[in-house]
């Protein structure tokens, strides 16, 4: 995330989807959905 640190927004999106596009693969990997993962953080916030 250093490109968040810039005022660049375009660097920053671009980054922030290769952040989430390698956090989806590995949840697939695992054999977990990104539904799961919401469904945890639902929770946390009851």
């Amino acid at each position: 995330m250093i490109e968040a640190k810039d005022d660049n927004e375009t660097l920053f999106k671009n980054e922030a989807a290769d952040l989430l596009y390698h956090f989806l693969i590995l949840l697939n990997a695992k054999g977990f959905s990104l539904e799961e993962i919401e469904e945890i953080l639902q929770d946390r916030n009851r």
